[in-house]
């Protein structure tokens, strides 16, 4: 019995640390897939990209959400973040406007996000 339990023991140890970094893992690749997918096709400011960025990253979120499907109803749309100036905010709503209809056209062309 003594024998039986040496044995058995290490290897429920063994399959229990295996299993726990197998877990790991797999919720590290499911947590780095949440950003909508930016391949740098945006050419424009870097403030321009950030909104196209924002605007990728918006439609990802509302399509999850079950929220309306509509860049202007979006938050970062309404209002645009503090670092944006007045005089620069049509051009933030058009870029973020753009990433976002790019996003929701990709997801449609591959099945969703």
């Amino acid at each position: 019995m003594k024998k039986t339990i040496r044995f058995v023991m290490p290897l429920a140890a063994a399959a229990l640390l295996a299993s726990s970094s197998v877990m790991t893992l797999a919720q590290q690749t499911q947590s780095s897939n949440t950003t909508a997918q930016y391949n740098g096709a945006f050419a424009g400011s870097p403030e321009q990209e950030q909104a196209y960025k924002d605007g990728m990253e918006a439609a990802k979120l509302d399509t999850l959400a079950k929220r309306k499907v509509d860049p202007t109803s979006s938050h970062l749309y309404k209002n645009p973040p503090a670092h944006v100036k007045k005089d620069q905010r049509d051009a933030y709503r058009s870029a973020f406007t753009s990433g976002y209809n790019k996003a929701i056209n990709d997801a449609k062309a591959n099945g969703g996000f």
